[in-house]
């Protein structure tokens, strides 16, 4: 049960982020709107290993390390573009579904595999992002099946949770053999600086753009620096299907945000979709124990 209250975190922090990101920085391409709060960041990132003891590192932990770059760089930069195209109600929801997506990648890279129960409690998050989909105004059975077709933002997010089935498991693969705080610190420190340089000699990020609100930055540097930090906290201690779900919470704070913040339609439909996916969470959290 304790990892409940690190992935529920993460939860929070990610939306958060989100929502900041959208808000004030939406002006920016997608590259910039995912480096700009790992750079902001950076100063965290690093100060914290300053304290932090380097583990004993093998050749899994490399590979892993190095995998996870452009398995994390590519999602994350589809990320920021789905929600900059489209409203947060209407992307985050298919991030739900990574956990599906888990269940081979983590029995194959893992051997986890989810009980019963956690099986049910994963296939009820995503049933409660069916629901979060439904308009009242244009029903039918298929329209929240459609709905990721026709809005450019959804089908990308559904990319991304697949990409992130990928990703998440491969990384608790390097913090398995490394420790949670060096690999998370490590990891997101090098990727923004990496893909500063790669992006800034190819053109595509505007670092006067990026440094020109530096309070909203730094803003936006903590909520991603939090956001990392528990979610390597919180997937070292269970199996990674079961707090990828947890974590998918962040889109019942993502759809608060939605309509409190961007005035988003159609907000108690997708809100009672949210609360199905909360009692999945409760199911995962149950089988977890």
């Amino acid at each position: 049960m304790a990892w409940f209250i690190p992935a529920l975190l993460t939860a929070v922090f990610a939306a958060s982020q989100d929502a900041w990101i959208k808000k004030w920085f939406s002006h920016l391409n997608a590259v910039e709107m995912f480096v700009l709060p790992l750079l902001f960041g950076l100063p965290l990132t690093l100060v914290t290993l300053m304290f932090v003891p380097v583990p004993p590192l093998d050749a899994v932990f490399y590979v892993s390390f190095a995998a996870s770059l452009p398995l994390n760089a590519v999602p994350f930069i589809l990320y920021m573009a789905a929600i900059r195209r489209s409203p947060l109600s209407l992307t985050l929801p298919y991030l739900a579904f990574t956990p599906v997506f888990m269940v081979p990648t983590g029995y194959v890279l893992l051997d986890e595999l989810p009980g019963f129960w956690g099986m049910i409690g994963i296939a009820t998050v995503c049933a409660g992002s069916y629901v979060l989909n439904i308009d009242v105004r244009h029903w039918s059975v298929f329209e929240p099946l459609k709905a990721v077709f026709r809005e450019t933002g959804s089908w990308i997010m559904l990319i991304v949770a697949f990409l992130f089935s990928f990703s998440s498991v491969v990384g608790k693969l390097a913090i398995l053999h490394s420790s949670v705080v060096f690999f998370q610190m490590s990891f997101f420190a090098v990727l923004g600086i990496s893909l500063a340089l790669i992006f800034g000699l190819a053109g595509k990020i505007r670092f006067a753009k990026i440094v020109e609100h530096p309070v909203r930055g730094m803003v936006a540097g903590i909520l991603v620096y939090f956001h990392i930090l528990f979610h390597g906290i919180a997937i070292a201690m269970t199996k990674a299907a079961y707090m990828i779900s947890i974590k998918r919470m962040s889109i019942l704070v993502g759809v608060i945000y939605g309509g409190y913040f961007f005035q988003e339609d159609n907000i108690v439909i997708r809100f009672l979709g949210s609360l199905m996916m909360v009692g999945g969470a409760v199911i995962i959290l149950v089988a977890g124990e």
